[in-house]
């Protein structure tokens, strides 16, 4: 594991010149396509990275300049007579921005150098046509407005002009989407990893802000407590698309680098190392380390992670771990609020997940019938020591006839939604009995363990627990349902290599469905089922179960 400053860059130097032959090999694949403007700049970007980096076999090298000028080039011609870039997003200031950071750090590796000069001169062309639609240029999401203030405060550090700096303030003002937490507002590793944490780090360090330093440090400080045993970072509680897959730990190895080093942190070191074996991105790496060398030293005595449960209230989210062993336990959703599924929103129904070595259960969810409202969604978290509770109330409405003063002759009444669909019943004005559904999930964690108590009210609504199992392994002790799996008789296991999660349950009933969306997803034919190995746990008449999930 390299350890020095001069360890670190030469693997980062290895694994940078993999990359840029890579590119090499790959030019005119590339631009006989249809590539977007960012795959260009950042290929741009890693020949120009080798060519100046004298510990690269590229040092120097005419056919890495001359194939980073046929790449400028083209990224030219891509650029609109408005200065943006287009892609998926038409004329779009923020995915202009993300190319602009790019070709700024190019720009500042090659600057000193009389050789490039051309290559130079083309950059600076390209961001001289940008700067002054970015500067007037609006954002779509949140963590589009720190990666637009990256590129204009990248351009001021080059070419400087106030206005610049006053447009990234006008949205500073706005004050950083972060909570106590250290989540961003939309709650996404993601997007933390690629667009908050390294835009606010830029901002700062450039113009010397060091307040939004501090968030970054407050961000991986959560990103920290939210890593998993399986080397990715917990995602069930983002509001961004990565709240259905997983976000690896990997990537943000020169953030925690950064401050591990710039702050003394022991812990972050910790991570730092445990991260160093790879390097996720060679290119971009090398070019942070060619421009703030100190980035490449040797980090402080490492800190190592102690077990512990780290709660984050605003997400609904609580995460304990030790060792190869972690739950997390998710009541965040947007749902009951907004009541709608919509990207922007967190709505993963997934409740709990247990990691136990190689045995991952990836997602336990509460499926029912009722009224097509779809699964359960708990309405906030409750955390008392080991203990966490998510309730949701569920309800759907039976409509009476319209009283006298809103009836009409033509029968043409307003088209409104109510809550679950839309009809032209004028919902709003008829009286109406409201059926509800009360559901309190309880979990309590022990030694290598958690205990899932469920309680629904009415209790004769069907519900079936989910879990699903990482592929890879297999169950035992159960027998083969449509879509899955149930127990044979009270108890199950679920065994990948050595390692094991038992599940034991204290009622059950006969299965006789699995998994149901709700008519959000299945009025348009789809579905948000998790995937993986499916055991079905059918809940009693009671309403009543209490499941056990022990590693092994």
């Amino acid at each position: 594991m390299p350890a020095s400053r001069t360890e670190f860059a030469a693997a980062v130097t290895a694994a940078a010149d993999e990359r840029a032959r890579e590119v090499l090999g790959g030019v005119e694949a590339l631009l006989a396509g249809d590539p977007h403007h960012r795959a260009v700049m950042s290929a741009a970007k890693a020949l120009a990275a080798c060519a100046v980096n004298p510990a690269s076999a590229l040092f120097g090298s005419e056919e890495a300049a001359a194939a980073a000028g046929r790449l400028v080039a083209h990224l030219s011609w891509m650029q609109a007579g408005n200065g943006l870039f287009d892609g998926e997003n038409f004329a779009s200031p923020p995915d202009t921005a993300f190319t602009i950071n790019d070709l700024c750090d190019a720009y500042a590796l090659i600057e000193g150098a009389d050789w490039l000069r051309p290559l130079a001169s083309a950059l600076a062309a390209i961001a001289a046509a940008a700067a002054e639609p970015l500067r007037l240029g609006g954002v779509h999401t949140p963590n589009h407005r720190w990666e637009l203030c990256s590129a204009l405060a990248r351009l001021h550090r080059h070419w400087p002009d106030p206005r610049l700096v006053e447009r990234i303030d006008q949205w500073l003002a706005e004050g950083v989407d972060i909570d106590a937490d250290g989540w961003y507002s939309e709650r996404s590793a993601n997007y933390a990893l690629h667009v908050s944490n390294p835009s606010l780090t830029a901002i700062g360090t450039i113009l010397d802000r060091p307040a939004l330093l501090d968030l970054v440090v407050r961000s991986l400080e959560a990103i920290a407590a939210a890593a998993l045993p399986d080397g990715t970072v917990e995602t069930v509680h983002s509001r961004r698309q990565d709240q259905r897959g997983s976000i690896r730990l990997a990537p943000f190895l020169m953030q925690f680098r950064r401050f591990a080093i710039e702050r003394g942190r022991g812990d972050f070191a910790a991570v730092a190392e445990e991260l160093s074996a790879e390097i996720a991105d060679p290119a971009g790496t090398l070019a942070e380390i060619l421009l703030e060398p100190a980035l490449a030293g040797p980090l402080p005595p490492a800190e190592p992670r102690r077990p512990g449960t780290a709660v984050f209230g605003a997400s609904g989210l609580a995460v304990a771990r030790c060792g190869d062993f972690a739950v997390s336990v998710y009541g965040g959703s947007d749902y009951g609020a907004q009541g709608r599924i919509r990207s922007g929103l967190a709505t993963n129904p997934t409740f709990l997940r247990l990691f136990a070595g190689e045995a991952v259960l990836d997602s336990v969810r509460l499926s029912r019938d009722f009224f097509g409202l779809g699964p359960f969604r708990a309405q906030g978290l409750e955390a008392a020591g080991n203990t966490f509770v998510l309730r949701e109330r569920a309800g759907a409405a039976y409509y009476g006839p319209l009283p006298a003063e809103f009836r009409r002759e033509d029968a043409n009444y307003s088209l409104v939604d109510e809550g679950r669909f839309s009809a032209a019943m004028d919902f709003g004005h008829r009286p109406a009995e409201e059926v509800a559904l009360t559901t309190e999930v309880q979990v309590v964690l022990g030694d290598r363990e958690a205990q899932i108590r469920v309680e629904a009210d009415p209790a004769r609504v069907r519900q079936v627990l989910e879990l699903s199992f990482r592929d890879g392994g297999q169950l035992e002790g159960v027998r083969p349902v449509e879509g899955g799996f149930e127990l044979e008789a009270g108890a199950a296991a679920y065994r990948r290599g050595e390692d094991l999660i038992s599940v034991e349950v204290d009622a059950t009933a006969p299965f006789t469905r699995g998994y149901h969306p709700g008519e959000d997803y299945t009025h348009l034919s789809g579905s948000d089922a998790a995937q993986g190995i499916r055991l079905y746990i059918p809940l009693p008449g009671t309403g009543r179960c209490t499941v056990v999930l022990r590693a092994g």
